[in-house]
């Protein structure tokens, strides 16, 4: 994300104009535009004219409008963010009060102005315009016949592609079909791997599967790049890390990125202190239970004795279309930093997001054991979001 022009006075008021550069930039402008806000866009609106004799035409025109947004619509396999609402602007092509939805998508520069930047919001734009926040982490999971090819970000976990074959049974004395097949299928998911996989940004290639499925494929890849001399796997071979996984669906990244071997090797990408603090908080409800807290109210009770030392919270729960709930959680992560705390704010794109999600999205690691509060699990998760 490249930031054009800042302008927030000290009350949190004002505009910031960015623009989109790549595919994780719409995820993060996803949620920076909040219902509300207003939004300043190029945009094609189809216009007609009617001539002195009565006959209309019409045309498509580019022109810029100024919307308050009502609604907002994120295509994940498009990396389009569709925002509708009113148009607030003197327009020589569309009235004042009328709809029109703006497409906001790459490298197509568009103002957001709010009338309070909240310190969460503030925080992503300094998180999305950041040059090292990249793709930085590969995986391949596969099985026998199946493979997904994935790009795991500080934001979301991309599926980039999935390979799925039917791989005949080895029989007694006639294995020649089911070792062609599976030839065939190291081979797809190996061209799968040069498309997708972009050698110069991305750090480590997890090759993850049940069994020897992996090692397999890892002895065929390069035995392939040494026929065909490819100096792009054969120059980034030490990037190819091998681990378990139980299946070769995509849920087995979680399993895989808390493998101890694998943290090691990611010790400096956001993906992992993410999948880390997820992983200490299982190890304290078994070992400490009054030490890990989940749920608004029981965490907000461990705030209120300042016993937080990290908090775990989703991005969804910023998403609330109710101002006063969004402000509830921007307050409560303000003050565990105020208090020396630590807070990871987990993609709901992600697989330890999605993993918090269904923790009600927010979680506390506490600095000493408190009693537990009364049970809050009547409040549902999606409820705070009503």
């Amino acid at each position: 994300m490249k930031l054009v022009h800042k302008d927030i006075d000290k009350h949190g008021t004002g505009h910031v104009v960015l623009v989109p550069e790549e595919a994780e930039d719409m995820w993060h402008a996803y949620n920076l535009v909040m219902v509300g806000d207003t939004v300043k866009s190029t945009t094609i609106r189809k216009v007609q004219t009617e001539s002195s004799t009565g006959s209309t035409t019409s045309s498509k025109v580019r022109t810029m409008l100024t919307i308050a947004v009502e609604a907002i619509d994120f295509d994940t396999q498009a990396c389009v963010l569709r925002v509708k609402g009113r148009n607030i602007e003197e327009n020589q092509y569309v009235k004042m009060g009328a709809y029109h939805t703006l497409d906001l998508e790459l490298n197509r520069k568009f103002t957001l102005h709010k009338a309070e930047w909240d310190s969460v919001a503030l925080e992503r734009i300094d998180q999305a315009c950041d040059p090292t926040q990249n793709a930085d982490l590969g995986a391949v999971v596969m099985q026998e016949g199946l493979a997904y090819i994935c790009l795991i970000t500080s934001s979301m976990t991309l599926v980039r592609a999935k390979i799925d074959t039917i791989i005949p049974r080895k029989r007694k004395g006639q294995c020649s079909q089911h070792d062609k097949a599976m030839t065939r299928f190291y081979d797809q998911v190996m061209q799968g791997v040069l498309r997708h996989i972009n050698f110069d940004v991305v750090k480590c290639i997890l090759v993850a599967s049940p069994g020897f499925v992996k090692d397999q494929f890892y002895d065929f890849m390069f035995q392939e790049a040494l026929k065909s001399e490819n100096r792009v796997l054969l120059d980034n071979k030490p990037k190819f890390l091998l681990t378990h996984s139980s299946s070769g669906f995509k849920h087995s990244l979680k399993e895989v990125l808390q493998d101890p071997s694998v943290t090691a090797r990611l010790s400096d990408t956001k993906a992992a202190s993410e999948v880390k603090a997820l992983q200490d908080f299982y190890a304290m409800m078994q070992t400490d239970p009054q030490r890990a807290f989940y749920g608004i109210r029981h965490v907000e009770a461990a705030f209120s004795q300042e016993a937080v030392e990290t908090l775990l919270v989703s991005d969804e729960l910023f998403r609330a279309r109710d101002v006063a709930t969004r402000k509830r959680y921007v307050h409560l992560v303000d003050g565990v930093r105020d208090n020396g705390g630590i807070v990871r704010i987990f993609s709901s794109l992600h697989v330890s997001g999605e993993q918090l999600n269904q923790l009600s999205g927010i979680a506390a690691i506490l600095r000493f054991p408190i009693n537990d509060p009364e049970s809050d699990s009547e409040e549902v998760f999606s409820g705070e979001e009503a």
